[in-house]
This record gives C-alpha cells, structure tokens and sequence, in this order.
C-alpha cells in the first residue's frame, strides 16, 4: 500500500515475483524501495523522504517469534539508510489486511492517524493526540480499536524531531534507532494503526500449520529455555561484566563495580510481570516496578547503556530512565550514550553544566530536555556526532559512534571482530546485524583474523540479512539453538519457493551490497574507507580496570581485517561495491547510477 499524506490518498498495489525472489522481504524490500524512489540528498526530514513499514514471507504466520516488522528510511541521524524492527501486532495485522509493505510518503498538513483497516484506508485528526507520549496514545486507542489491533506511535521526541527519536509499540517495544521516529514527526503521522480480518495465504497450509506447531515444541525443548525464561537478555550484564564488555563511563571501561546491582539476578528479584512479541514463546521482556512505582521493561540494552555507560547502579533508577525513554519515544542505546558522553565532557570541563557520572537527578532532566529540545537537551538531540563538533576539546575522539550512530552496548577494547561488525554494519553501530562477541571471546580476544572476517560475514547474511528480510526473530537461533534448517521448510510452506542457504547467501549479500550502494550514492566522493573505522578511543586509550586492563584495538591490524572484509564482499579498498559484483548480484542498473556519483573500480 502506497500512502500520500500530503494528498491522504492511499493505492494497494500488487509487486512482482522478481522482486520477492530477490529481495525476499522485509529489510530487502525497504532497501529497494528507498533506492529506486529517493533522490540522492534528499532531506531525511521532507515530505520526499519515504517511511517504509514492511513484513517477510514469514511473519504473522503461527511461527516461532514471527510477529516482527522492519521500518526503514533515509536517516536524520546519519544520513544514510536507517531501518529497525519492531516486534509489534502491526506486523501480523497489516498481512491480514492483506499488505506485506506500507510505503509513507508526503506531509500530511496537521497532526495525523492512519488508520489501515483492510482495504480501507483512513486519516484521522489527532490534534488531541499531539503532545501526548506513546504510554497515553496507545491506550486512548486500545480502547477503540481492542487489545490485538496493531499500534505503532511516537512521542514527543519524535514530535521535537530528536534525531533518534524511535517508533514505540506495547509500552515499552521501540524500533528505528536511526531517527526513524522523527521521520515520522516530520511527516505529521502521530501513529499507525492497522487491523485485518483477513487469513494469511499460504502455499500450503496443512505443511506449515504442522511445521509451526512442531517448531514451538521444538523451542520448547531447548536446555536454554528455562532460564531464558527467567532472565532473557538481562543475563547478558553478567556475561559481559566478567568478559570486560560492559560498557561503562562512556566505553572507556568495560567493568562496573555495581554490576551486579543492575543484572539479570537484580531483575528477577523484582519481576512484576513478562512480555512479548506476537506469536513468541520464548518471551524476553522482563518487567519490574521502577523508582517511581510504574513498571518498566527492561532488556540487556537498555540497562547497560542507562546504567553502566552513565555510571549508574540502581536498577529501579535505571527502569525510570528506560521507561521515560520509552514514554517520550526516545532510542534507549542512543540516549545512554549521548547521557555518557554529557557525562564526560563536563567531567573535562568542555561544558558548563554540571552532570557527575551516576547522577539520576541530572539524567532524568536530561532525558526530558532532549525530547523537548531545551538547554544542553537540544545539542544532544542531534546525536552525539553532532555534539563533539559542538563541544570540541578533542571530544570527537570519544564520541562513541560510527557513521553517525551511537553503539549499543558492547565495549570493544579488546574485541576485534565485534568492533569491525559495528564499523560494517549497514545502519551504523548497532549489534543486530552481526553479534560476533559471544564466539569471539571463545574463539580468542587477541586475534585479527582471516577467520574473524569469514565468521563476521556468516552472522551479516544469517542475522542481517535472512531474519531482517523473512521477517522474524533471530533469538531462538541465537539464544536457544533453534537450527537453521526449519527455516527453509517454513518458506517452502509458506510460498512454495524451494529457496535453499546458499541462495538466501545471496540475497542477504545482494541487500547488503545495495544498502552499501545507498550510503556511497549519498556521501558521492566524501566517501571514504574512515566511515568503517570504530571510534578513536577504542584505539587511543587502553582499558584501566579488570582483567584485560590494558588492552586496546591495534588500528594496523584492524585494517587488515577490514581489507579481508571488502575483498569477500567484492567491494574496493575504500568499501564501494565494484561494477562486477553488483552485476553479478544482479544489480547492474545500480551500478550504472552509482557509477553518475563515485568511480566504480573494476
């Protein structure tokens, strides 16, 4: 479906086979359709840009953790492509209204709720709804549209335009990091909302029903599963506090002496309740009662990077500023590090605020400041690329981020394989695509490894690529040992297609390589192999605290890496993909417009 806000028309429209064969879905999908239909230099913020909202063959079908949905668009924060998933009703009920991508485009001329009910199509008035944070929006249309009814919305960051105002469903499930809620603040859309009647078609139903129903069992016989259960990501704060990964104070430690204070063992002391994504049944949103007596849900995320990273012990406290984070539509990763590096920068006197590591107080005010864009609020709204050029003194060395977006939170000081998964990662510094640590740390920390590039590119196609496109989650693979063989059968039952893993290798790189594309169209000759280097710390300044004190990343060998990385990929020394690996991943006719903006090498 095809929505003008501007002219509040909306077209369903069929696409062809070819493009679900090659792109498969999801992320794949997002990323061709901002390619064929954005000018290079767009603004992210113009009625131009597109916001794409798009399910897989996969999803919304009674699979293990299969209600997962991608949102993407060119990003305010960085610049380039910018895309998330949300695990969020929208994503079942757009397919059973029948879409299996919304594509926004246009302003619409006050504040504005689409409204998707099958083949009908509305643009509701939310001048009441503006100003109100996503907690309010969502239950003012719960109560209309009923507890299944598809709800996606923003707050007041994404309102105020924050540069990494996020997309926010169920109270506490965000998407988008790159700025994808201000997107959809520029655009007047305040939410979405999306409720299908409709049956989900399937090349052959008995199959998958059977599938499905054998699958769930399957997960539930993991060894895993139990304390997955009991902790979900939350158990990965004491993972990384004892492998020296725990960011903290800004990533300049990756040890937290209240690490414990802030764990998995923490949370499950004050659980209050557990929540999930649609069709999940290994659900990992553990929620307790914060400072202020409201719950909060709370991930690995979110806790290390509003709680170590800004110096801060107190879980309760900790909740608060998640669940403030989640009410204004702020991205948790990026707000704790932008916090961290507030934190920082008036700890070397760069600014005259005043804000100590582990201050609640300072960071609550903070975090409200940046969503309305008042005082020091309205520099850090821009990102923390933005506010090193602001604050100078260096700070740009210390700025943690990559292409513009903050890192999530794993300190990569004595990672080398992680940090070159942040630096080539195709939205910027972000985990999802390719969460190399874990086998890292068996596999050896001090290694630049040919090996490394090989395991970094295998995560990309299998987490980046298949589950960002099929579209579902990665986490029963990766948390519980769900073998990747299901998924084959599924997209056999679900579309007929005989689509084995070395061609879902190809479609996972023939997306990575576009959405490479889509940065070098953009940057044009400003691009430069500097956009895939991790920050400056990581190189320049040795951890001081744990085990691995003393440790840092040697920027000699990681280039090393990063030179094996673009000769697997087929991309030349300075990361542009060559004219001969985009015709071979038949995208030729992106090579022939890529070719207008950057001299593409043989």
């Amino acid at each position: 479906m095809r929505v003008n806000l501007t002219k509040q028309k909306a077209v369903a429209k069929d696409y062809d086979t070819e493009m679900a064969r090659k792109f498969l879905g999801g992320r794949g999908f997002a990323a061709k359709i901002l390619w064929n239909e954005l000018k290079p230099g767009v603004d992210p913020l113009s009625p131009d840009n597109r916001l794409v909202f798009a399910a897989g063959p996969l999803t919304g079908f009674a699979l293990p953790s299969s209600g997962k949905l991608v949102v993407a668009a060119k990003s305010p924060l960085t610049g380039g492509y910018g895309d998330g998933n949300i695990g969020s009703y929208v994503a079942v009920q757009m397919r059973k209204a029948g879409y299996d991508a919304i594509i926004v485009e246009g302003k619409a001329e006050k504040p504005t709720i689409l409204l998707v009910e099958d083949n009908i199509t509305e643009f509701m008035d939310a001048k009441d709804f503006w100003g109100l944070n996503t907690f309010e929006v969502e239950d003012k249309l719960r109560d209309v549209y009923g507890p299944t009814a598809g709800i996606l919305t923003i707050g007041q960051a994404g309102e105020n335009l924050v540069k990494f105002a996020n997309i926010v469903c169920q109270k506490g499930r965000g998407g988008g990091r790159p700025g994808l809620g201000a997107v959809m603040g520029s655009k007047n859309l305040k939410a979405l909302v999306v409720v299908g009647s409709g049956e989900l078609p399937a090349a052959y139903p008995k199959e998958l029903k059977e599938l499905g129903a054998e699958a769930y069992r399957e997960v539930l016989t993991k060894p895993n599963y139990t304390f997955w259960k009991r902790q979900g990501t939350m158990m990965t704060i004491e993972w990384s506090q004892e492998n020296s990964v725990l960011p903290t104070c800004n990533f300049r430690e990756g040890v937290f002496e209240d690490a414990d204070a802030i764990g998995g063992f923490a949370m499950e002391k004050n659980k209050t309740s557990q929540r999930g994504c649609p069709n999940c049944n290994m659900t990992c949103g553990n929620a307790i009662k914060d400072a202020d007596r409201k719950e909060s849900e709370l991930d690995y995320e979110n806790v290390a990077m509003l709680g170590s990273n800004i110096g801060l012990g107190n879980l309760k406290k900790v909740a608060t500023l998640n669940r403030l984070a989640d009410e204004f539509g702020l991205d948790t990763i990026s707000l704790g590090n932008v916090i961290g590096f507030a934190m920082e920068a008036s700890e070397k006197g760069l600014i005259e605020d005043k804000i100590s590591w582990g201050d609640y107080k300072a960071a609550r005010g903070l975090i409200e400041d940046i969503a309305h864009r008042r005082g020091l609020g309205a520099v850090l709204a821009e990102g923390v690329r933005f506010a090193a050029e602001k604050f100078g003194g260096n700070s740009h060395r210390w700025a943690m981020h990559v292409k513009g977006l903050e890192i999530s939170a794993y300190d990569c000081h004595a990672a080398p394989a992680m940090a070159l998964s942040y630096a080539t990662s195709p939205i910027g510094a972000h985990h999802k695509d390719a969460w190399v640590i874990s086998w890292e740390v068996k596999a050896g920390r001090d290694r630049y490894s040919e090996e490394k590039v090989d395991k970094i590119i295998e995560l990309q196609r299998i987490r980046g690529g298949f589950f960002e496109c099929a579209t579902v989650c990665r986490l029963p693979w990766v948390e519980l040992g769900f073998e990747l063989e299901w998924y084959p059968k599924f997209l056999h039952a679900a579309t007929g297609l005989e689509i084995g893993w070395e061609e879902l290798n190809t479609i996972a790189d023939r997306v990575y390589t576009l959405i490479r594309a889509f940065w070098v169209r953009e940057l044009g000759e400003k691009w430069s192999n500097e956009m895939d280097y991790p920050p400056a710390r990581w190189f320049e300044e040795p951890l001081g605290k744990g085990a691995l004190r003393g440790t840092k990343l040697d920027r000699a060998k990681y280039e090393v890496m990063l030179k094996m990385y673009y000769k697997k990929r087929g991309w030349d020394e300075r990361g542009v993909p060559t004219k001969t690996t985009l015709e071979r991943l038949g995208l030729g006719d992106v090579a022939e417009q890529l070719k207008k903006r950057v001299k593409i090498w043989e």
